[in-house]
């Protein structure tokens, strides 16, 4: 028997609408629909054009049903931490404020006045980073901001996108998971500490596991999938056991573990590591590192100057320029949002930090006079340099993230699975794996709409457990395999 699933992929710069299509133990996959999903400004607030994303929803099964196609079910998978709120009449209140509004910086430092940084952690088990969900409902109850004050219901802006279809309201768990709200212990709102901080606890729903009919759009079920789309991906990894690490590189890189219960100690709260949740039960323990925004946001630079440059334009000019020795942090805070990448990157050589490490053949820092200080004259790099330091710069972080995973692993990581868009960048694989020293397995490219596909056939009864659903995702893929080659640390390949 043939069926028809149906996935709205929302990212932070664009979505995509894929349908896949079963028949019997083999599927097909088709891109139907792309839309954008930027951020807008207005009043000095930034928020997400929700009613946008709603009509490109609406207008693509429309496109299906006039080609006489009509999915089984939908579901919605989209980034974590934003929310939006609804009123006691259903009536929406306004757009979701979006994580990169700059309202939350310095937040975290006020809530841990009342609730120490540790025991914070302890509860939720979740990474600090100043736009979770936790920080943005004390901003915005410090704030007053009126659609908190007025709301009956707060949902995740997959459920909220579910309430907008079906009229129905659920608070899935890997979304939920997300939010720095979370207890890890009972898998429910750790209401007591929201209560401390002065937040509101009325207006959260209990959480769900996906897989659930949240209801019906124009008689089609909606299902609450894995509704971040990072746990949809990591559904799609096609690992064939437990023994891997998995890399989700798109803006951001997820690089991470999948485990059974969450891991919170010291070690994990030292290193910031997040417990985040995924399908049947499991834990995404996980770190959040600065991805392919930065090569993004130097293309954006680009382009204004009139170089419209490809991506195999940009491998071209890394690989030409690979022992080039300069380094940032990708997770250094300059890089969140700076009006111009490349001219940040730039002026990271003559900081005092050193951020950009230019390093010669002895390991003497560059851009420093006789005496070790740092000259005034920033160092002009070429694009292709530029380039260069990011993948380097990324496949270092990698290396230092995955390291410091098999110190927490309660089984050997002897595989990188690389999922997403960025497992396309063939250069950069291969320095990644020259960096970890064990080989790297990139893709599916389509793993997030693959994760959301498969959990809405397993509600449907097609496939059973998720390593189930791997074995029929390896064998419906291509995917590459890169090994290490050569000494990465001396830039020899």
């Amino acid at each position: 028997m043939t069926k028809s699933f149906l996935a709205f992929d929302c990212g932070a710069t664009s979505g995509r609408a894929v349908l896949a299509t079963f028949d019997g133990g083999s599927f097909s996959m088709e891109e139907v629909y792309r839309f954008p999903s930027g951020i807008i400004e207005l009043g000095g607030k930034y928020y997400w054009d929700i009613l946008a994303i709603y009509d490109h929803f609406c207008k693509c099964v429309s496109q299906l049903e006039q080609r006489g196609v009509r999915p089984d079910s939908i579901g919605i998978d989209t980034w974590g931490v934003d929310f939006g709120f609804v009123a006691s009449d259903g009536s929406l209140l306004g757009n979701p404020r979006a994580y990169r509004d700059p309202y939350t910086a310095g937040i975290p430092e006020k809530v841990y006045e009342t609730v120490p940084r540790e025991e914070l952690y302890a509860a939720t088990g979740i990474q600090i980073m100043n736009f979770n969900s936790i920080f943005q409902l004390y901003a915005q109850t410090q704030e007053g901001f009126a659609p908190l004050r007025c709301a009956s219901g707060i949902l995740f802006v997959p459920d909220l996108l579910s309430y907008m279809l079906t009229g129905r309201q659920v608070c899935e768990y890997t979304i939920a998971s997300t939010s720095g709200m979370m207890d890890q212990t009972t898998r429910q709102f750790n209401k007591d500490l929201l209560r401390r901080l002065g937040i509101r606890t009325d207006v959260l729903l209990p959480i769900v596991q996906p897989g659930v009919e949240v209801g019906k759009f124009r008689g089609i079920p909606v299902v609450a999938v894995a509704g971040h789309d990072t746990a949809s991906a990591i559904a799609a990894v096609p690992a064939a056991d437990e023994n891997f690490a998995y890399l989700s590189s798109g803006t951001w890189s997820l690089m991470g573990i999948e485990v059974p219960q969450p891991i919170i100690n010291e070690e994990s709260a030292r290193l910031n590591f997040t417990n985040e949740g995924g399908i049947e039960g499991t834990t995404r323990f996980l770190k959040n590192i600065t991805g392919m925004w930065l090569l993004e946001q130097c293309r954006k630079v680009w382009k204004a100057e009139g170089k419209d440059y490809s991506y195999a334009e940009l491998q071209a000019m890394a690989l030409a320029e690979k022992d080039f020795p300069g380094r940032i942090d990708p997770d250094d805070a300059r890089f969140a949002n700076p009006e111009n990448m490349v001219e940040e990157i730039l002026r990271s050589a003559q900081d005092d930090s050193g951020v950009m490490q230019n390093r010669d053949d002895n390991g003497v820092m560059l851009n420093r006079d006789d005496n070790g200080v740092m000259l005034n004259e920033v160092k002009h790099l070429s694009d292709g340099q530029i380039v260069s330091c990011i993948y380097h710069s990324l496949a270092d972080r990698y290396r230092e993230v995955l390291q410091m995973l098999q110190g927490f692993a309660p089984f050997r990581i002897d595989k990188l699975h690389i999922i997403g868009g960025g497992s396309a960048n063939d250069l950069l694989n291969q320095w990644t794996a020259d960096a970890i020293g064990m080989p790297v397995i990139a893709g599916p490219t389509e793993a997030t709409a693959i994760g959301n596909i498969m959990m809405q056939a397993r509600a449907a009864g097609i496939v059973g457990d998720r390593w189930e659903m791997r074995r029929l995702i390896a064998g419906a893929f291509a995917v590459k395999t890169f090994l290490p080659q050569g000494d990465f640390s001396t830039g020899s390949k």
